[in-house]
């Protein structure tokens, strides 16, 4: 199987695509603005406790009050509060946590209000981003993840993933992490850590302490609510999880997003920063990789995927439901058990791309086409499994009910991610009438005529359909000559799978676009 990364940075937004074997199976699209994402540390203040959900509110700088459960807090709250007393007590003397004395911890079943009260500043991270209506959800158990090893302060037990199926191996590595760890320390050891040597370990985890050590300086200068540590880019972050040696490429359209990941390579891969690449080409990246085809193809409440069978995916604030059909399926087949099987299982695989492709959290329910044989209802339930076995959210499969319906809960942390696929008229705005479209190409040219004679405008792409794109490059003469000819202009004609039949958009020589769409303006008036 061939990993490959495709990431899109544009002024207000990034989007990363991962490509197994060129399908898209995982899109991520982040606001270059957005704040609160998991792993930020911020230092609150409590806003007011609820005994009667043993939680608090607290203030994280959020339009909306973030929320932290008791449960929530981890067991060495105690010697967390007492490391930040000490921090905002003297902002001359920074504690160290190493020679700090390791409180008892908290009991498991206790109270909010017998270790916070209101108005008290707390450190807490970022565990779910704002989703829907609520706020952050919080923990103050913090941690700084790497690729084989997860740090957590306030803690001094080492922890090996239960993935780790060999006893040998986990007793190594719980043994060679215990020697190099410092003092008051914690450490997770990842599943990814399986067979690594102790220089790529200690190398790890004195680049997390580092981290650690260069952000929590600026406690002695914070007041709540403050953000105290900004976890890795969110390109940096994807990376870290799935990264391995399968990946072949990685392409990025933007120089700087370009360095950080090429040194992030370099560090966790050294050899093998070459697969990072800068790409420059005309047309825009995703439309190079066939992401934004796939995109507007897989993102609709209706996804067909093999022999015309086909999902229905409704979501509702409570769960999300996927409804099977087999379409034109059932016709071709005498044998009906075979033919719901079949499907069922194809069903299946696109369910779990859809799953990760879509980050779809929480309940999901399933109603399959119905079968007779339970043996069948056990091989699907089999199925779905291994389909989803390259998830990295944390899930859980019911096997399918008498009724065909199967559930499944997968780990939320984020929003799920909605890609609109209709096109609203870019002539008309949603009016239902427009002008003539045999005069678009006339249009194009007055705007062509405005930006080189009247902005003095020389250097500039013109970013159309592909349909329109092959109208105006088409013949021996063809528009696009015409205009470059008459106009003395370095105009570049762009396919843009994007947009809309009749809609445009005009960059500059820097890629910056120059808004050319006087139609809002007349339309209001």
């Amino acid at each position: 199987m061939i990993s490959e990364l495709v990431v899109d940075v544009q002024p207000q937004e990034v989007t990363i695509a991962v490509l197994e074997d060129k399908n898209v199976v995982e899109l991520q699209k982040e606001a270059r603005n957005e704040s609160f994402a998991v792993g930020d540390i911020y230092l609150g203040r409590v806003k007011k406790l609820i005994p009667g959900l043993n939680a608090a509110f607290i203030d994280v700088g959020y339009k909306k009050d973030a929320f932290l459960h008791y449960l929530d807090l981890g067991p060495n709250f105690n010697t967390q509060l007492k490391f930040l007393k000490q921090a905002l007590g003297d902002p001359k003397k920074q504690p160290v946590i190493s020679k700090l004395q390791i409180l008892p911890e908290i009991e498991k079943e206790g109270s909010i209000s017998d270790v916070l009260k209101a108005g008290q500043e707390v450190l807490v991270q970022i565990a779910k981003e704002p989703i829907s209506t609520k706020g952050p959800r919080l923990t103050s158990e913090l941690s700084f993840a790497g690729r084989f090893l997860v740090l957590i302060p306030f803690a001094d037990k080492v922890s090996v993933s239960t993935k780790i199926k060999s006893g040998e191996e986990r007793a190594r590595l719980r043994q060679l992490i215990q020697s190099i760890k410092p003092k008051n320390f914690g450490v997770i050891v990842r599943t990814s850590a399986e067979g690594k040597r102790v220089a790529e370990l200690d190398h790890e985890l004195k680049a997390l302490l580092k981290r650690w050590e260069d952000n929590i300086t600026k406690l002695t200068k914070a007041k709540a609510p403050a953000i105290i540590y900004e976890e890795t880019g969110r390109t940096v972050a994807l990376l870290r999880d799935i990264f391995n040696p399968s990946f072949q490429h990685i392409y990025i359209n933007d120089k700087d997003v370009y360095n950080d990941v090429k040194a992030y390579v370099t560090l966790i891969a050294p050899g093998q920063e070459n697969i990072v690449q800068l790409y420059s080409g005309d047309l825009p990246i995703l439309d190079n990789f066939g992401v934004t085809k796939q995109i507007k193809s897989l993102f609709g409440r209706t996804v067909t995927y093999k022999s015309g069978a086909y999902l229905i995916i409704e979501h509702t604030e409570a769960m999300h439901v996927i409804d099977v059909n087999s379409g034109n399926r059932a016709k071709g087949s005498d044998a009906q058990e075979k033919t719901a099987f079949d499907v069922n299982s194809a069903a299946a695989d696109e369910i779990a791309r859809q799953l990760r492709l879509r980050d779809m959290g929480g309940i999901i329910v399933i109603d399959f086409i119905d079968m007779a044989d339970p043996g069948n209802r056990q091989k699907l339930f089999e199925h779905m499994n291994k389909a989803m076995a390259n998830d990295r959210a944390k899930h859980n499969i019911l096997p399918l009910s008498k009724f065909g319906i199967m559930q499944i809960t997968r780990q939320r942390v984020r929003p799920s991610l909605d890609v609109e696929t209709t096109e609203n008229c870019p002539t008309c705005f949603g009016t239902g009438t427009v002008k003539p479209s045999i005069l678009f190409t006339d249009s194009l040219e007055g705007k062509i005529d405005c930006l080189v004679n009247k902005h003095h405008v020389k250097k500039f792409s013109l970013h159309i359909h592909p349909y329109v794109a092959a109208y105006v490059n088409k013949g021996l003469f063809p528009l696009s000559l015409q205009w470059k000819i008459k106009y003395s202009s370095g105009i570049r004609i762009i396919p843009n799978q994007s947009l809309g039949f009749l809609e445009y958009r005009f960059y500059d020589k820097d890629k910056n676009e120059l808004d050319m769409k006087e139609e809002k303006e007349l339309k209001g008036n």
